[in-house]
């Protein structure tokens, strides 16, 4: 993917942005995605970032809702993408998502399909090391690691409550889940 290319992606994704503020726009199987965001949702993201920039070194840097083009059809906003911070300060609109160490999706309503199975494909056959989809609907987190090309091949899910701890390429990293919202609507688990 050339450069226009991602300057082309990111411009149509901005004027969606603009027209329906509030809203989160991603462009997933050359569709054009819109999700609320939610309280739950950015307090989830605050608290892992503060938890996550402590433990990763000054070399590193987070972005969030930046968009990262993996395709023509593909064009994600992660929640939290763990970046070298040499990028960060570049303070682009769009990076490629071979960039990317650390991707973290929080579920929302009408993201579940794309977090859980179409997503995992794409940063996986980007070689992203580790995913960490936290889900305040279902008061789970899950962890994927072990990259391939059809998707991630370890996968962990535990409630919320105990310390969730990521090996990944930044080293040991631990999130602390028993703070994070959980929805009061959410699902019990089975």
């Amino acid at each position: 993917m050339t450069v226009s290319d991602i300057d082309r992606l990111h411009s149509q994704l901005s004027r969606f942005e603009d027209m329906c503020p509030g809203y989160r726009v991603e462009i997933v199987e050359g569709n054009i995605m819109m999700s609320p965001v939610k309280p739950h949702h950015a307090q989830t993201i605050r608290l892992v970032w503060n938890t996550l920039e402590d433990q990763v070194g000054v070399e590193w840097g987070f972005a969030s809702d930046v968009a990262f083009p993996f395709d023509e059809d593909n064009e994600f906003c992660p929640d939290l993408a763990v970046i070298p911070a040499s990028e960060v300060a570049k303070n682009e609109g769009a990076y490629p998502p071979d960039l990317i160490e650390l991707v973290v999706e929080v579920v929302s309503q009408g993201s579940i399909r794309r977090d859980y199975e179409v997503k995992p494909r794409w940063y996986a056959s980007q070689g992203i090391a580790n995913y960490l989809v936290l889900d305040p609907l279902k008061g789970h987190a899950v962890t994927m690691w072990n990259p391939g090309p059809d998707g991630y091949r370890g996968r962990d899910t535990i409630p919320y409550g105990p310390e969730l701890t990521v090996d990944s390429p930044l080293g040991k990293l631990t999130v602390p889940t028993a703070g994070l919202p959980v929805d009061p609507k959410a699902r019990p688990l089975p």
